[in-house]
């Protein structure tokens, strides 16, 4: 296309367009772009005005279009920042490098770096939603001429990232023909046999029935003309991909699907939708269940329509979409119909309240550390079905399909997930885990003492009430430790003789590098730091005293009979001979395991590892926390219990598999519990007699190595 041809294009709809700064950026681009060529060999300059000609079509604004020209000048030439902002404006600028910051994410097959590009793309769209039309448009032309490219592995990943990431971007701003096109493009690549065969099958269809579609178009049109109605009434073949995916969805064959064909009536307003309605029902029988009112109800991406399914003329069971002729436009251009050049004035993202799933997102950027986490929960976001529930004051809430009542507490305000001790559906109370329905009330009961539970996020499904757990698990572990952290500092200075004083404590933080006391206190509660090496580092000088002074009873090692297993003592240090000693069943520490002693009235000491969930509750009490370390030597013991939590396939034979991997690895199962049965998977305990902690390690990797198991984990601080 030249500058002239895409010119004329956009004048089509735009007559006052200024013609001059189109072709100031069609030759910057074509000298910027010079000596580069695409993978067909064609001059590269001809890809960005391909793109900016697919935005002319949709009768996008003029800076969308300079934006699609010059979307490649910042990421492949010597163009910058400032040369676009002098010769274009600020706002293209912008926009150019908004894109250029997305132009590498096809090429990302790492899932971390996919999610951090994606995080890119989202905190992009939420300066300017337009910089999100260029990467479609740009995406769709790399779709048309896929063809070029030589390696068929490149073909089906970028046609794979396509349906996973693009398609469902494009249809939650409601860009239905870019969409269409995508996925039929996409289909192609992945499965050109299932493509063909449809479309063959399709072809056999329309001609068989090219007199029947007539006739039910005629009679749909006098049904309406006799009362009134004007309305322009078209028949629409579904797609392949949607044909293909719903016989996927549905286990049907081609022959068993009875809606490939669906008919659109498009008239002047509201009230005439709702009029032609009513004379379709009382003319035709409509089949239940088949009746969605998206008008009243919109889709979180502003698509509105009526659709019904019927027992039509002919006797033919038809779907019926109803819509006004400014709901047609957006259903097929969404979004990008506010930039159509009728106004010219560009929405603002904050004041649209479609966009509250992309408002949503980027709380979760707030909430989320890892980039794999906030791909994980955006997934969620994007690619589910809807479900819609009301407020006890009627107002609408939409949740992906599976949602929970803390969904829609977290849906309402992060408060009152944070805050949610129960819930009503339709007025009975109900578990917090029951999945909502279509037209469910909700009503969430709170308590100000309420925390999240970690076990919520077992069966939420919505990113946004995952990220907030997340994060409130994150800080009040934080908490926990430093309150430990603490506890174990002031032992060791009432040990020493010293008075302990923050200040004291404070001294170090350049030495450690951190911002916060409550850092130092943390890293020692979790075990990073080991208690003693901070008070060194506080108290230099006191090294050489501790050096001094002699052996004690303490140094040495005691050995303890463990409760059960082998009858070979345990050496540990740091206990004082004589003690009675057993082993925290809620952790079951092992050889190699950090651990410490917590002195009980009338039992002696008990034995947990020092990330054991037990020590909270004794928090308040450090003056009956011992340090105690694990001796060596030949007196060893050979083997003790280490329990793991381990989540199976429910299939036949993989229980045996368990057991042979466990066995042959050197462990002994001495007990084992399911704890949860699904359809799919068996969740269970398994106590093992190990040597230590390494031995316990080895058979934790050797069971994640074998196919048939989900996940094994170490089991921390549970009875």
């Amino acid at each position: 296309m030249e500058s002239a041809q895409l010119i004329d294009q956009i004048r089509h709809y735009n007559p006052d367009l200024d013609s001059a700064i189109v072709e100031n950026a069609y030759n910057y681009a074509k000298k910027m772009h010079e000596g580069q060529t695409r993978a067909s060999g064609e001059p590269y300059y001809t890809h960005p005005v391909e793109v900016a000609g697919i935005l002319a079509d949709m009768k996008m604004d003029t800076g969308t279009i300079i934006t699609a020209i010059l979307h490649d000048t910042l990421e492949d030439t010597s163009a910058t920042y400032e040369d676009l902002s002098k010769q274009f404006g600020k706002e293209v600028a912008d926009l150019v490098n908004g894109v250029s910051k997305l132009t590498r994410i096809e090429s990302q097959t790492v899932e971390g770096k996919q999610a951090e590009n994606f995080r890119k793309l989202l905190l992009a769209m939420s300066e300017d939603i337009r910089v999100l039309l260029v990467k479609l448009a740009d995406r769709l032309h790399n779709m048309r001429t896929l063809d070029a490219i030589s390696k068929p592995e490149k073909r089906r990943r970028i046609a794979l990232e396509t349906l996973e990431v693009y398609v469902p971007l494009a249809e939650r701003i409601g860009i239905h023909q870019i969409k269409v096109e995508l996925e039929d493009l996409a289909f192609q690549v992945l499965n050109p046999e299932a493509r063909e065969s449809i479309g063959n099958r399709l072809s056999f269809l329309r001609k068989e029935g090219t007199g029947l579609v007539h006739t039910i178009i005629t009679e749909l049109e006098k049904l309406l003309s006799k009362n009134g109605i004007t309305a322009e009434v078209t028949g629409r073949e579904k797609t392949g991909y949607s044909i293909w995916k719903k016989m996927q969805r549905k286990n049907v064959a081609f022959e068993q699907l009875s809606d490939i064909m669906a008919f659109r009536i498009v008239v002047e307003n509201i009230e005439e939708c709702y009029h032609a309605l009513g004379l379709i029902h009382s003319t035709y029988p409509s089949v239940p269940g088949r009746f969605k009112d998206y008008i009243s109800t919109p889709k979180p991406n502003g698509y509105r329509s009526i659709h019904t399914t019927v027992m039509g003329p002919e006797r033919q069971r038809i779907e019926i979409q109803i819509r006004t002729w400014g709901m047609h436009k957006e259903a097929d251009l969404g979004v990008a119909a506010h930039w159509a050049y009728k106004d010219g004035k560009m929405p603002s993202l904050k004041d649209v309240k479609k966009y509250r799933w992309l408002r949503e997102l980027l709380d979760i950027l707030e909430q989320e550390q890892k980039p794999e986490d906030f791909w994980e929960n955006t997934k969620l976001e994007l690619f589910q079905d809807q479900v819609y529930v009301f407020t006890p004051k009627g107002d609408l809430i939409e949740l992906p399909s599976g949602a929970t009542p803390i969904d829609f507490a977290y849906g309402i305000h992060s408060a009152v997930g944070d805050k949610c001790v129960g819930a009503k559906i339709n007025g009975r109370i109900a578990p917090l885990n029951s999945k909502l329905s279509n037209g469910d009330q909700v009503e969430i009961i709170t308590a100000k003492t309420q925390n999240p539970s970690p076990t919520w996020e077992r069966f939420v499904v919505t990113g946004k009430a995952r990220s907030h757990i997340r994060k409130f698990i994150r800080n009040q572990q934080r908490a926990e430790y430093s309150t430990l952290g603490k506890a174990m500092l002031q032992k060791v200075f009432r040990q020493e003789g010293y008075e302990f004083t923050d200040k004291a404590v404070a001294g170090v933080l350049d030495h450690y590098k951190l911002p916060e006391i409550d850092d130092i206190y943390a890293n020692v509660g979790s075990g990073i730091f080991n208690a003693r090496d901070v008070f060194r580092t506080i108290f230099p000088g006191h090294k050489t005293e501790l050096a001094k002074r002699p052996s004690s009873d303490m140094d040495k090692a005691v050995l303890v009979k463990p409760l059960s297993g082998s009858d070979a003592p345990m050496p540990i240090k740091g206990l004082i001979p004589g003690m009675a000693v057993h082993f925290a069943r809620c952790c079951h520490p092992l050889p190699g395991d950090r651990i410490v002693g917590i002195v009980t009235t009338g039992k002696g000491v008990t034995i947990h590892t020092i990330d054991c969930e037990t020590l909270e509750t004794f928090a308040d009490t450090p003056e009956r926390w011992l340090d105690v370390s694990w001796g060596t030597g030949p007196d060893s013991p050979e083997s003790h219990v280490g329990r793991i939590e381990v989540v199976i396939q429910n299939e036949p034979g993989t229980l045996g598999t368990l057991t042979t991997v466990i066995g042959k690895s050197g462990g002994n199962i001495t007990n084992l519990k399911i704890t949860n049965r699904s359809t799919d998977f068996w969740e269970m305990m398994l106590d093992v007699y190990v040597h230590d902690t390494k031995h316990l390690n080895n058979i934790i990797a050797a069971l994640r190595a074998t196919p048939c198991i989900a996940s094994v984990e170490r089991a921390r601080g549970r009875r």
